[in-house]
């Protein structure tokens, strides 16, 4: 009953509270048909504003000066009556601080005839922002103004009184915490808006940091004192335009409702995809009708370590209880408003939605992050390239780092330069979303409309200063550039690009898929990449989503701060799997009774995992059959990239169970930088950073797992440009699969005799079967990737136990020129084997390779998958480097392993050699 009564209490106004969203991140805007789309559900949740402030929309920023075309005016005069029929307040806002000079009449009068004109338009309300520029003034303005501050207040209040004192918002520089110089009480920028400002202004502030974990009463209290007013909150709680691989699906948490009577209002500025955002809304929706705090009322201090207890797991590591029994209607607690809100989202998924151009993430793209080592010793010069060649000895330690907070802010500078500076976005198109209800495009060089009488000012460079919406400003120069796509564009983290000869914002596509308005909608033919008859297959119980796969949705993708439970089991159980697989190493007869109740115990907890494992993929199939394929859009890029790590930390613990390695295995594999790293949760926890300084969330966490250095590249995939319910799975080789492996071999190879194959995958399957892993779809086995620990001693023991009897195998006669040349080659080559190891290899990269799929796999992330679970194996037995012979005129070949991290390796002072070595470190 507590449920229902909760979910009514939704429609109890409060006052006069501002409850809402902004639309205010970087990178590809909302389209007219989604923002229609929230203010229905603004209106049945009980919230009343929206603040229409997109950062790349074409004309709120970049160039907010020009007037808005008939068209546009439509689209946005369209908006303002939809939001005006649900109840809904429209903020419209705009942000000249890049260049507008504050002491100029013509730039004012081009400020007050913009918003004039969406006056006509029917809004009632606006705002001006001020936030991501540099707080420093031309030298006209210091001419006039006394300081930065009083030239914002002169210029708002004059737009304030000239557009007749309506509802009015205003976002200053200073908008946080660590922004306000020296700090928040004494912030002269802060005291003179405080004072100067009209009291009916509100003024908007995200609290302590840009995003901030929790939101204190004596934060506020104090901030309200400075303002002269209580302040509006720009939430950045659900903001992810600072990171490609995170999308926030948490509760609304860290404020209590007891901050309500206290603020002036709440704007949420969520996920850049805008399906991704029913749970933030509808929870922020919740959080406002209640006035107690379900979690205070637990009596649990309000400290780090007692939000990870109730937020995460018990002491003994085992997921703790959702939601307290004894909760009131009006007291809210982030789980259960996360239940209430998943109960309503699954019926979102069967809406009947079309998905418009590729799969595209939203973001702006930021530089990658910088791989942190396993072990520091190995590899202290980190770098962004594929691989290092630095020597290491098998034996070498973990160095025990006491100060593992100091190390992890040395890395987190090299990365960021600075906690409060998060890494910049590449350039980015400036985008339209009020040309068309359905699509965002990107615009032309110049401005479609200029003002009469006001010439448009140069637009200066970003600023290199900390950003709101957690990205440095995008460069907004009237040249846009893009990227040439390149070979090795295959590989490379997918990016929204745009294409400014086709006006379409999308990545390109195939010429032959349809266009609507220059803009191209996908079709998803039936094909291996998608049936699309299983969209309407909804009879199939197997296909359809569950609150239980939403649960488990919302936990892999929570909050910056915070992990999901589920998502911390699979953390736990991995972690504890590995640091406890020497159990599973076959021993004595007298150790094997003392320890079976252990082996028991791990074998117990790695059907566990699979179970978790198969869960996810599960919630990846099921969300691919969905009627809403906006909705399947905007979160299967996440959910197929969590599926592939998953599904590869399960590979390598199928690979654990067989025992194939030392009993010193610990000293190889525990890495130094991970979630439980002495000091790495706490501080990922407690807030005291930017999210932006731990990129990758969940995702990011569970690779630093895998016992594989130097691996960032392995982790970089093109994900699919159409959603495919497709599942590739990596497990160890089992003697029945030598026919399916010989049979990958000579399809890639286009042979028919098995002279090839026992020649290239033999020697491996036959002498190295415990470092061999195949990867299979739901039919067949389509690759492979093969290794040996150490290539002298491999290379004896082909000399002793292989060579011999393929040479009777396959005689060296007269009859051999009549063989395919493959063939005759691979014959040869037996023929003059030699167990010969160049020094250098045997130092740096003792283990060797081989690695092929078929050409039917198109999802490009298989191989590296692939890959990564070898070189974890390997890792697990000491060996730091591998290494691989093609021939050199094999350009496929080497192309392939390019990708994979593979450099190549002068062995010879041949100037022509017939083969070339690749290899790479880990």
């Amino acid at each position: 009953m507590a449920e229902t009564n909760g979910a009514a209490n939704l429609n109890t106004k409060n006052g006069n509270f501002i409850c809402g969203v902004v639309e205010g991140f970087y990178g590809r805007p909302w389209t007219t048909e989604q923002r229609k789309d929230l203010f229905q559900k603004l209106k049945k949740w009980g919230m009343d504003s929206y603040l229409y402030a997109p950062k790349d929309d074409y004309k709120h920023r970049a160039y907010w000066r020009d007037l808005y075309t008939v068209e546009e005016a439509e689209h946005l005069t369209g908006l303002i009556a939809a939001a005006r029929e649900c109840g809904i307040t429209f903020y419209y806002a705009l942000s000249p601080g890049l260049d507008i000079t504050y002491s100029s009449t013509k730039e004012i009068t081009a400020l007050k005839r913009k918003l004039e004109q969406v006056s006509q338009f029917g809004c009632t309300a606006f705002a001006l922002l001020f936030d991501d520029i540099e707080p420093e003034m031309s030298e006209a303005d210091k001419e006039v103004f006394q300081s930065f501050a009083h030239a914002q207040v002169s210029v708002t209040n004059d737009i304030f009184h000239h557009l007749g004192q309506p509802r009015f918002l205003l976002c200053p520089t200073q908008y946080c915490g660590t922004r306000a110089m020296p700090n928040v009480a004494t912030s002269e920028y802060l005291n003179t808006l405080g004072s100067k400002l009209a009291q009916e202004i509100d003024i908007m502030w995200t609290g302590p940091k840009v995003i901030s974990r929790l939101l204190t009463i004596e934060s506020i209290e104090e901030i309200t004192e400075v303002l002269r007013r209580p302040p509006v909150i720009w939430d950045n709680l659900h903001a992810n335009d600072y990171d490609q691989k995170r999308v926030f699906l948490g509760p609304y948490a860290g404020r209590s409702p007891d901050l309500i009577p206290k603020l002036r209002g709440v704007l949420t500025n969520p996920n850049c995809e805008y399906g991704a955002n029913f749970v933030a809304i509808h929870t922020l929706a919740q959080w406002s009708r209640c006035n107690v705090d379900g979690k205070r009322d637990l009596s649990l201090n309000d400290t780090v370590s007692a939000d990870i207890k109730l937020e995460t797991e018990t002491e003994d590591g085992v997921i703790g209880e959702d939601v307290p029994s004894t909760l009131s209607p009006n007291m809210y607690h982030p789980r259960r408003a996360l239940k209430n809100s998943i109960n309503d989202w699954l019926a979102e998924f069967s809406r009947k939605r079309a998905a418009w151009g590729v799969i595209a993430k939203p973001q702006p793209c930021v530089a990658p992050t910088i791989p942190i080592p396993i072990i520091p010793s190995v590899n202290t010069c980190m770098s962004l390239t594929a691989t290092t060649n630095t020597t290491v000895s098998a034996t070498t330690a973990p160095v025990n780092n006491s100060n593992h907070l100091q190390a992890l802010a040395e890395v987190c500078s090299n990365v960021t330069g600075s906690e409060n500076f998060p890494p910049p976005p590449t350039t980015g198109p400036v985008m339209n979303s009020l040309v068309s209800d359905t699509k965002v495009v990107s615009e032309p060089i110049m401005p479609a409309v200029t003002p009469l009488g006001v010439p448009s000012a140069p637009v200066p460079a970003a600023p290199s200063t900390e950003p709101m919406d957690c990205n440095t400003t995008p460069g907004n120069s009237p040249i846009h550039l893009v990227k040439i796509p390149t070979e090795d564009d295959s590989m490379v983290e997918n990016t929204s690009t745009c294409s400014g000869a086709s006006g379409s914002m999308q990545v390109e596509v195939d010429g032959t898929s349809p266009t609507v308005n220059g803009t191209q909608m996908i079709v998803e033919n039936d094909n291996e990449n998608h049936d699309s008859a299983d969209l309407l297959d909804v009879k199939d119980p197997d296909k359809q989503l569950t609150q239980e796969d939403l649960s488990l949705l919302c936990d892999l993708f929570y909050l910056p701060f915070e992990h999901g439970g589920q998502g911390i089991q699979l953390l736990q159980e991995f972690n504890w799997l590995k640091s406890n697989a020497q159990v599973v190493i076959k021993k004595s007869k007298d150790e094997e009774e003392n320890s079976k109740a252990d082996a028991d115990e791990w074998h117990a907890r790695a059907a566990k995992m699979n179970d978790m494992c198969n869960a996810v993929n599960r919630l990846f199939q099921r969300l691919t059959y969905c009627n809403n394929r906006e909705l399947v859009y905007d979160l299967y890029s996440y959910v197929w990239d969590m599926r592939g790590v998953v599904s590869l930390l399960n590979s390598y613990v199928k690979w654990l169970a067989f025992g194939r390695f030392p009993s010193t295995m610990t000293t190889f594999t525990q890495g130094s930088y991970t979630w439980f790293s002495n000091g790495w949760k706490e501080t990922f926890m407690s807030g005291d950073q930017e999210p932006w300084v731990f990129r990758g969330g969940l995702t990011a966490d569970l690779q630093r797992l895998i016992p594989v250095d130097s691996g960032n590249d392995l982790f970089v995939y093109k994900a699919p440009e159409v959603p495919s319910s497709k599942i590739y799975t990596i497990r160890p080789y089992l003697p029945g699969d030598e026919d399916a492996v010989y049979a990958v071999c000579n399809q890639i190879t286009g042979c028919t005799s098995s002279a090839v194959a026992d020649r290239l995958v033999g020697g491996f399957l036959t002498l190295s079967p415990e470092l061999c892993m195949v990867v299979e779809d739901e039919d067949a086995i389509v690759g492979y990737a093969l290794a040996a620990l150490n290539i002298k001693t491999f290379n004896q023991k082909l000399a002793v136990s292989w060579i011999p009897e393929l040479k009777a195998k396959y005689p060296l006669d007269d009859n051999i020129n009549d063989l395919p040349p493959n063939v005759q080659e691979a014959i040869r080559f037996l023929h003059s084997f030699v167990p010969d190891t160049p020094e250098q290899l045997c130092r740096q990269h003792p283990s060797q390779m081989l690695c092929a799929v078929l050409p039917t796999v198109q999802d490009q992330s298989v191989p590296k998958r692939l890959v990564t679970c070898v070189l974890a194996a390997l890792r697990a037995n000491g060996s730091f480097g591998v290494h691989m012979t093609i021939p050199s005129t094999d350009k496929e070949s080497h192309e392939f392993y390019g990708k994979l991290g593979f450099v190549d390796l002068n062995t010879t002072q041949d100037e022509s050699p017939s083969s070339i070595t690749m290899c790479r470190s880990f």
